[in-house]
């Protein structure tokens, strides 16, 4: 087991390494420059159509709304909490706004994804929408790249049992027992049984749960961010001068902070801030292949949401809060140093709040990776594969509540970098295909919707 812990922890420092960091970034970078920076500078349009999606307008499962409601399901997670802090702590102050860029690049990468999981989608043997990087790899590319796309579906089948179910499953249940001292099993069980309620109905049951849910539990968190915020109010251009100083300089040890160079910044926030927002992974594209969307442009502007949420929104409140509190200089980490900041600030709740928000964060995720998962073994496996799965993504929640998930959690993130791959190079390769249909939308459909922007 040591030797299999020894070369995993080798294969995860190559995978999450310099080239995944400049491939990623890269392809983004790319995918922003041909779409001539809209995926920024069209953000207004995006939350238009967004509040329009409320509505089905075309073929599909789920509204566009859902959709990424669904999508954010599984992107506002632990991440949000534990990997904000976790880039802070080994990269400084800095690594926020690295974790930024990688959010606007990482834009343009979700709105390829949108486009192309809509563009390439396909009916399964029950009638229902499909899609996602596995099916734009063997509709979009020729039948040579078809290997591709199994290895993503293998990879993304096998890592959401890790990233998206057990280790979800043990940041709830150790944060409520450290919190409420609720027993470990007894955590396992309650989201076994509420997990199982949603599955039950399938992409519909999960889109309902998540566009009720998901806003919920986002502007919950926001608003007790913004409460300490709002106590540290003095503090705020400090935070922002920290952040900005330090993701160009040297972050010098102070506190239990030992210190960060300008390439640590720069490496543990992109690595956290993909982890966050999961562009180019390709996870999202699934969700959104299902969405009763006019058109693959109408849900990539939609789709491309996401990142500016999760990261922009999302995990700078996280990122404040540390950074106002002072917590970050004494050496704590993860999920810890959020929830010690929040206490700094408010004494006697703070933790609770983020026990509170993980514990829903965590749940969102487990039912959206559940999805996810569900779509690429039934690429590989047909529908058979569909009961069986959701027996057992119910039963490794349980299994993930109550055992010690260092090995599946670095399985789990090596296997995300292996996802990406092929993702990364389908959408290089697919990029014309993008450019092409969104000068087409902006040249005619996109001018007449009656739309303000």
């Amino acid at each position: 087991m040591d030797a299999i812990n020894t070369g995993l922890t080798w294969l995860n420092g190559i995978v999450w390494g310099v080239p995944m960091l400049v491939l990623i970034l890269g392809v983004g970078l790319f995918l922003t420059i041909g779409l001539k920076l809209r995926s920024i500078f069209n953000v207004p349009l995006s939350f238009w159509m967004l509040w329009r999606g409320r509505r089905p307008e075309g073929s599909g499962e789920i509204t566009p709304f859902n959709a990424l409601m669904t999508e954010l399901s599984a992107t506002i997670g632990t991440g949000n909490i534990a990997g904000v802090a976790t880039a802070i702590f080994l990269g400084g102050p800095g690594a926020v706004f690295w974790m930024w860029m990688t959010a606007l690049v990482g834009m343009a990468t979700k709105y390829a994804e949108a486009v192309l999981a809509v563009r390439y989608r396909e009916k399964d043997s029950r009638g229902e929408w499909v899609g996602g990087p596995m099916y734009y790899i063997k509709n979009g590319l020729s039948s040579r790249w078809t290997w591709l796309g199994t290895v993503f579906a293998a990879f993304a089948g096998i890592a959401g049992f890790g990233i998206g179910n057990m280790v979800q499953a043990n940041s709830v249940s150790h944060a409520l027992e450290n919190s409420l001292s609720i027993p470990l099993w007894v955590t396992g069980v309650v989201m076994f049984v509420l997990v199982g309620l949603v599955l039950l109905g399938g992409i519909k049951r999960i889109g309902a749960v998540a566009g009720k849910l998901v806003p919920f539990m986002a502007i919950t968190y926001i608003a007790a961010g913004l409460l300490v915020l709002v106590l540290n109010v003095q503090k705020i251009p400090e935070a922002f001068a920290l952040i900005f100083t330090y993701a160009f300089s040297p972050a010098a040890a102070t506190g239990g902070f030992a210190g960060a160079a300008v390439w640590a910044a720069i490496q543990f926030g992109v690595a956290r801030g993909v982890f966050s927002n999961e562009a180019g992974l390709g996870s999202a594209p699934i969700a959104h292949a299902a969405a009763q969307t006019p058109g693959p442009v109408s849900q990539g502007l939609i789709a491309m949401l996401a990142p500016f949420i999760d990261t922009i929104v999302v995990c700078t409140f996280t990122a404040l809060v540390i950074l106002t509190s002072g917590a970050w200089t004494v050496g704590s980490t993860g999920a810890a140093l959020t929830s010690n900041a929040f206490e700094a600030t408010l004494p006697g709740v703070g933790h609770h709040i983020v026990s509170f928000a993980l514990a829903l964060f965590a749940f969102t995720t487990l039912i959206g990776w559940s999805y996810y998962s569900e779509r690429s073994l039934e690429y590989l496996f047909g529908v058979r594969i569909i009961k069986p799965f959701r027996i057992a993504w119910c039963l490794a929640i349980i299994v993930g509540a109550t055992m010690e998930l260092a090995f599946v959690w670095l399985l789990a993130d090596t296997l995300n970098a292996l996802m990406a791959i092929p993702n990364l190079i389908a959408l290089a390769l697919l990029s014309p295909v993008v450019f092409a249909l969104t000068r087409e939308f902006f040249k005619t459909r996109g001018k007449s919707e009656n739309n303000p922007f």
